[in-house]
């Protein structure tokens, strides 16, 4: 079975919203490649980034939730729904506090792709990996994430248990 075939499949799995992440992280595998990902859902009105799935959890648990930083990357990602793309650590270290973490997972490189539906931000996928790794074509690969991407930021952000019995 393709990536995409199970990411379909994980949809149907009882134990959600973490089939579906776990797909994606999969998809996310194949399609881009990473050392570390992880999958941030976006609290506009509180102001906060929770985490929802990540390859790491020893370095980037998923009880992990951030304030939302008001910046460059902000700007980009948040505000005009940008990929960005630090393709070494020095420039991570300009925008990331967590620089020091990041190096220590042998990463020098990362990019960000938000997940927006109607007009909003969902979340970002985040990768990491060495040092020039997010070229123009894995950039590119990266955008065929956001429609699983839309359809798993929006079941981790659902409550699926409202309608059993």
């Amino acid at each position: 079975m393709d990536s995409l075939s199970a990411f379909t499949a994980a949809l149907s799995a009882p134990d959600q919203p973490s089939a579906t992440m776990a797909a994606l992280e999969q998809l996310a595998a194949r399609l881009v490649g990473f050392k570390v990902l992880t999958l941030m859902a976006v609290d506009h009105e509180k102001r906060l980034a929770r985490r929802v799935q990540t390859s790491t959890p020893a370095a980037y648990p998923l009880s992990g939730a951030k304030p939302l930083e008001f910046n460059d990357w902000s700007a980009a990602v948040l505000d005009r729904h940008e990929i960005w793309v630090m393709n070494s650590i020095e420039h991570i270290a300009e925008v990331f506090p967590d620089h020091a973490l990041i190096a220590s997972l042998g990463c020098q490189s990362s990019m960000n792709l938000p997940i927006v539906v109607g007009g909003r931000v969902l979340g970002t996928i985040n990768f990491l990996h060495e040092a020039g790794y997010f070229t123009a074509d894995r950039v590119a690969a990266a955008r065929s994430l956001q429609l699983p991407g839309a359809v798993a930021f929006l079941m981790a952000t659902t409550d699926l248990t409202k309608d059993k019995a």
